[in-house]
C-alpha cells in the first residue's frame, strides 16, 4: 500500500473492493433490477442480464426486482437473474393482491430447488393508488399491513415445512396445506418490509423481517433503527468520484432538470398514501441550485424512487459512515448505470467502513 487510501481502493478489483466494504461491519449491498418501462424487449433483457452479472461479480448479496401493474412479472425476471449469475439472490417484490400466499411459497421452493439459491422476498403492503383501485383494493393503509402479516405468516409456515399448515385469520384461511417440493435446507428467504411507517415497523417486528427505510440526510437519521432479521436497511443511490466536481458533472448529466418529471411526481404525491413518499417529498426538500451531498432531484423528477448521495469519495463516505454508526447494515442501491459505477460504490463503502471503525 502506498498510504493513499483512495488510490489503493481504485486499483483494487471490483469484487475485492466490495467484499472489503462488507468485512468488518457486515455490510450487505443489494442492487436494483432495471424496470421494464421505456425499453424495447431485446434491449431490456440484455440490460437485466448485464446488471445481474455486474452485481454478482461485485459481490453483492442480492438484487431487488420491482413489481407493479405497469411492469413485467418479477418472478420471470428473477429466473433471468438466476440464469445469469452464480450467487446473487433475487429480492422479489411481492404484492398480496397479485397472488395467493401458497403460490408465493411454491415459487420460492421451486426456484430454490432448481437453482439451489436463496430467493429473498420484499413484501409490499400497497403500491400506486391507481394500481390498487384497478385491483379493487380499498383496504386502508395500516390495515394493509395487518393483512400482510397474515399473508407472510402463511408463507413462512409453508416454507418451514415442519407439518401441514392451517391458518384462520381475518384475511386468509388455509386448512392442512403442505408445500411440495419442500424448500431445500438452508435456503429460507431473507425477508424485507418497508419500515417508513409505524405500521410497517410493527409488521417487521411481528414477522422478524428487516425493515427498509428511505433515509433522510444522515444528521436527520440519527436515531438507531429497530433491529430485526439482521438489522435495518435503506434504499439510496450513490454517485461518487475522486473529486466533487467530477461527481456532480456525472450527476447532472444522468439526471438533468426535468419539469415534466416534476409534474408527474407532484401528481403522484396527490394520490399517494405512502408514508415514505410523503416524508421524502415534504420533509427533506433540497435546493437544486446548491451542491448538497443528499440529493433528491432524481426522486423529485420521477426518475427513481430513492434519494441520492453525490460528492467525492471522502464526502459520501463520511455521510455513509453516519448511517453505519447508528446501525444500518443493509443497503439497497438504485439501478447501477454501469459496472464501473459499482466499483466506485465499493470504494465509497470501504472508506465509510474504515471511518466507522476508527
Amino acid at each position: 500500500m502506498n498510504g493513499n487510501l483512495v488510490e489503493d481502493r481504485i486499483e483494487m478489483p471490483l469484487c475485492q473492493a466490495v467484499s472489503e466494504a462488507r468485512s468488518k461491519v457486515s455490510v450487505d449491498l443489494f442492487t436494483t433490477c432495471p424496470p421494464s418501462r421505456g425499453m424495447d424487449r431485446e434491449t431490456y433483457i440484455r440490460n437485466v442480464r448485464d446488471v445481474s452479472r455486474w452485481s454478482d461479480e461485485a459481490g453483492c448479496e442480492g438484487m431487488l426486482v420491482y413489481t407493479d401493474n405497469g411492469l413485467v412479472d418479477p418472478w420471470l425476471l428473477a429466473q433471468i437473474v438466476l440464469q445469469n449469475t452464480r450467487s446473487l439472490s433475487p429480492l422479489v417484490a411481492v404484492q398480496p393482491m397479485y397472488m395467493h400466499p401458497y403460490t408465493v411459497a411454491k415459487m420460492v421452493s421451486t426456484l430454490s430447488y432448481f437453482y439451489n439459491r436463496r430467493i429473498s422476498l420484499n413484501f409490499v403492503a400497497g403500491g400506486f393508488t391507481n394500481d390498487l383501485v384497478a385491483l379493487n383494493d380499498t383496504t386502508p393503509h395500516d390495515k394493509r399491513y395487518d393483512r400482510l402479516v397474515e399473508y407472510v405468516r402463511i408463507i413462512q409456515r409453508l416454507l418451514e415445512g415442519s407439518s401441514p399448515t392451517s391458518f384462520d385469520g381475518e384475511f386468509y384461511r388455509v386448512e392442512r396445506l403442505s408445500l411440495k417440493p419442500p424448500l431445500p435446507t438452508g435456503l429460507f428467504p431473507f425477508i424485507t418490509i418497508s419500515g417508513s411507517s409505524e405500521a410497517g415497523l410493527m409488521a417487521a417486528q411481528l414477522l422478524d423481517a428487516m425493515p427498509v427505510k428511505y433515509p433522510g440526510p444522515a444528521d436527520a437519521d440519527a436515531a438507531p433503527p429497530p433491529y430485526h432479521n439482521g438489522g435495518c436497511g435503506m434504499r439510496l443511490g450513490i454517485i461518487a468520484r475522486e473529486t466533487e466536481d467530477e461527481s456532480w458533472q456525472i450527476a447532472e448529466e444522468r439526471f438533468p432538470a426535468d419539469r415534466a418529471g416534476q409534474i408527474k411526481h407532484e401528481l403522484a404525491m396527490k394520490v399517494s398514501d405512502s408514508v415514505w413518499h410523503r416524508t421524502l417529498s415534504e420533509g427533506f426538500k433540497t435546493s437544486n441550485s446548491t451542491r448538497n451531498i443528499y440529493w433528491l432531484r432524481p426522486f423529485e423528477s420521477y426518475k427513481t424512487f430513492c434519494p441520492y448521495l453525490v460528492g467525492s469519495y471522502t464526502q459520501v463516505a463520511e455521510h455513509l459512515s453516519k448511517y453505519l454508526s447508528v446501525g444500518y447494515r443493509k443497503f439497497i442501491l438504485d439501478v447501477p448505470a454501469s459496472e464501473e459505477e459499482l466499483a466506485h460504490i465499493g470504494t465509497v463503502f470501504d472508506l465509510a467502513r474504515r471511518r466507522r471503525d476508527m
